[in-house]
């Protein structure tokens, strides 16, 4: 846990602010995306403090699939079913504003404006 870092104190719900979303893995929150870039944009962290994508090892790939899953299961209960058009990714150091690994959940990917596009889709969002 690190106090200063708020995707830290959101999973500890020490931010009033943010609304959690239902979320099936107990060391994963889920919420939307302050400023979002679709009409569905949320980030799913760990509870546990993690460094950015950067940082990921071998170890890591089963909480990485449950963040995709977790990603794709709040999509469909907000009612958005055509994962084919969904966009999954972390934004690739020094793009990422917060050094707590959170993976971004666009949908639909057909939606995002030019800038979104391209933020979402270069080298520096890695999917």
């Amino acid at each position: 846990y690190d106090g200063k870092c708020v995707f830290c104190r959101i999973a500890r719900r020490e931010e009033p602010g943010t609304a959690l979303l239902s979320c099936e893995y107990e060391d994963l929150v889920c919420f939307r995306d302050i400023k979002p870039s679709a009409p569905h944009h949320y980030l799913v962290v760990p509870v546990e403090h993690m460094g950015n994508c950067k940082t990921l090892k071998t170890e890591h790939v089963p909480v990485v699939r449950r963040m995709m899953e977790a990603g794709k299961a709040v999509l469909q209960r907000n009612n958005f079913t055509d994962l084919n058009d969904v966009r999954m990714g972390f934004h690739w150091p020094p793009f990422c504003s917060i050094s707590h690994l959170h993976l971004h959940v666009l949908a639909p990917a057909s939606q995002l404006g030019f800038l979104s596009r391209f933020i979402y889709s270069s080298y520096w969002f890695i999917t």
